[in-house]
Formats: C-alpha cells, sequence, structure tokens
C-alpha cells in the first residue's frame, strides 16, 4: 500500500522553532527581577509575549488545528529543556567550579514554579488560540488587530491567574500579587500593540506566500486531539 507523503510548510516549520525558543529563553530570563519605578518586572517580559504573537500568526493562517501541534510541541521542547537543566543541576559540580550558586539559580526551577509554568503556558495559549480562531469564523476574518489584541489579553490574564498564585503564594505579600499579575498583563498586551504593525505585515506575507487562510469551520476544539493537525 503506498503511503501519502505529508508535507511541511517551511514557514510553519521555522515559526515553531521561533516559538520553541522564545519558550525557552523566557525560561532563562525569567531568573532576573527587574523594576522601573514602582512596577516589578521579570526579563520573560522581553520574550514571553513574543509567543503569542506567533500562536496569534498560526492560527490565522494555518488554523486551529496546526496551533494546537505548536503548542503541544513547544511544551513538549520547554519540558525536556527544563528536565535536563534540572539533572545537569543535580550532579555534583568539579571542585575547582566556583559558578553553582549562579547555576542553581537559572537551571534549578523549582517543581512548584516549573508547574506553574507549564500549567499557566497550556491553559493560556490554548485560550489564545481558541478566541483568534472563534473570532475569526464570527467576523468573517475581518478586525485581525482587534482580534489579537482581545486574545492576548485573555491568554496573558489567564496565564497570569494561573501561574503567580501558585508559583509566588507565600513568597511575595498577598496584597503585591494582584498587582503583579496586573501589570504583567497590561505591560505584555502593550507590547503586543506596539508591534501589532510587524504582526500585520507578517501574517499578510505569509497568507501570500503560503496561498492560505485558514477558517475553522466544524474543527473539533478538543486540545488533545493532536492527531487531528492535518485537518
Amino acid at each position: 500500500m503506498q503511503k501519502t507523503k505529508r508535507q511541511v510548510s517551511v514557514l510553519f516549520m521555522l515559526f515553531g522553532m521561533l516559538f520553541c525558543v522564545c519558550l525557552i529563553t523566557a525560561n532563562v530570563l525569567e531568573t532576573k527581577q527587574m523594576a522601573f519605578g514602582p512596577i516589578s518586572i521579570t526579563g520573560g517580559l522581553i520574550v514571553f509575549p513574543v509567543s503569542y504573537i506567533i500562536n496569534d500568526c498560526v492560527c490565522e493562517v494555518w488554523g486551529y488545528s496546526k496551533t494546537r501541534l505548536l503548542i503541544w510541541y513547544g511544551f513538549a521542547m520547554n519540558f525536556i529543556f527544563v528536565m535536563f537543566g534540572a539533572i545537569c543541576d543535580a550532579l555534583p559540580g568539579a571542585d575547582y567550579w566556583t559558578n553553582e550558586e549562579g547555576f542553581h539559580a537559572i537551571f534549578g526551577l523549582a517543581p512548584r514554579i516549573a508547574l506553574a509554568s507549564f500549567l499557566a503556558f497550556i491553559i493560556g495559549s490554548f485560550i489564545n488560540a481558541y478566541v483568534m480562531s472563534r473570532m475569526k469564523i464570527s467576523s468573517g476574518g475581518k478586525h485581525f488587530t482587534y482580534r489579537a489584541i482581545l486574545s492576548t489579553v485573555l491568554g496573558e490574564a489567564a496565564d497570569s491567574l494561573i501561574f503567580f498564585p501558585i508559583a509566588l503564594w507565600g513568597v511575595v505579600p498577598n496584597n503585591e500579587l494582584p498587582v503583579l499579575m496586573l501589570s504583567q498583563v497590561v505591560l505584555k498586551t502593550l507590547y503586543e500593540i506596539v508591534v501589532l504593525p510587524i504582526t500585520v505585515c507578517v501574517v499578510k506575507a505569509t497568507k501570500r506566500h503560503e496561498d492560505m487562510d485558514t477558517y475553522d469551520n466544524n474543527i473539533n476544539y478538543n486540545i488533545f486531539k493532536i492527531k487531528e493537525f492535518n485537518e
């Protein structure tokens, strides 16, 4: 029996690689805390919102099925990175090596923080993709900028509401947690608004190159049906 060959778009592959790089880089940068006046942020804010921008672009061009595959792929790559980092951190260092404390600060991700990070990423990313997909159908493909902003607000809000209480409850003063969560959502949304002109250009160029503009009519939104990524 002859099997049908499945072709993967080079652009989709590049988006996938960039998506994973952003997630892994954000994990490392999260270890740095920064303050700008009364606002405290983590270094991950520099790169993590890019993953939501990629999520929007992929969902707009290839649809929810491919975005679902991308999210789980990113989750797997991030998990592998954290796992190997934890293994290396647990191994004893050489007697002459003096960077144990610094290495542990970056790669010794506590199980509690790792759990919070993974849960927040999965739920926030799928909310973002679902909102983008449903709003595209209801709007007939119009108002991409509005869809991108609203999906980011909802996705980032879910991400913050899950991550910060699980990861930082009892570590950060309880009265500071709501401020921290709100500031993260606002700043990440502003980030997306600032780069929206670039996002719009990338989406238009990708649609022209791929000759594709997917509408998720009658699609199964079950997040675990990754075998149907070619729908």
